[in-house]
């Protein structure tokens, strides 16, 4: 009798974690076609023209919710602002914002969150905050540039990185960009096969 009360109470439990993943993977699902239609509309699309008209869509890796991680957030409220290194000689200032302390693979990571200080200014982007990194597959399954993430600031003091929706700059699809280089201290010491592939030589 125990054990049947025991499956009763955890069944709701069960049956709401798979619905949360079933919903988070069609999130993620959603952001990669969103990302497809981007890269494929005439319009909005920043392939050069040889690479557009091959293009059917981007290369990811196979969604793996070990990669959605649930972070420690540290603010760092002392910080002063720095120029950012980019691919061509333009300098855009920024300021860390914060910490990511997480965990992948069993290793404790740390990211560091940077604000765009000219940005923050604009309407909607007052608690943006950008996650350049690089990692292990950089240069050996994805751009070998980093890949970029994006973030709001929480309000508590965690926050969700999902690596399912890292995104290549736009240098990995044309040199006609200038794109922020990932700060050293962003060099993850581990494989995060999530996220979009590199596009190639290019």
């Amino acid at each position: 009798m125990k054990q049947i009360v025991f499956l009763l109470l955890w069944m709701p439990f069960l049956s709401l974690t798979a619905q949360d993943h079933s919903e988070i993977i069609k999130e993620i699902e959603a952001y990669r076609a969103e990302e497809n239609e981007k890269f494929g509309n005439e319009e909005t699309t920043i392939l050069e023209p040889k690479d557009f008209k091959e293009f059917k869509e981007l290369d990811f890796y196979p969604i793996n919710l070990d990669y959605r991680v649930e972070a420690k957030f540290v603010r760092t409220p002392d910080e002063k602002p720095f120029l950012m290194p980019t691919t061509t000689s333009r300098l855009p200032e920024y300021v860390k914002y914060g910490e990511a302390h997480f965990s992948v693979d069993g290793k404790e990571l740390v990211l560091n969150l940077y604000q765009n200080t000219d940005l923050t200014k604009e309407e909607g982007y007052e608690d943006y905050l950008f996650l350049p990194f690089t990692d292990l597959t950089s240069g050996d399954g994805s751009y070998g540039g980093g890949r970029f993430l994006d973030a709001r600031i929480p309000e508590g003091d965690t926050m969700v990185i999902d690596f399912n929706k890292s995104y290549n700059p736009y240098c990995a699809y044309s040199k006609n960009y200038s794109c922020p280089i990932p700060p050293k201290e962003n060099d993850l010491l581990v494989r995060i096969e999530a996220g979009v592939k590199d596009f190639g030589d290019h």
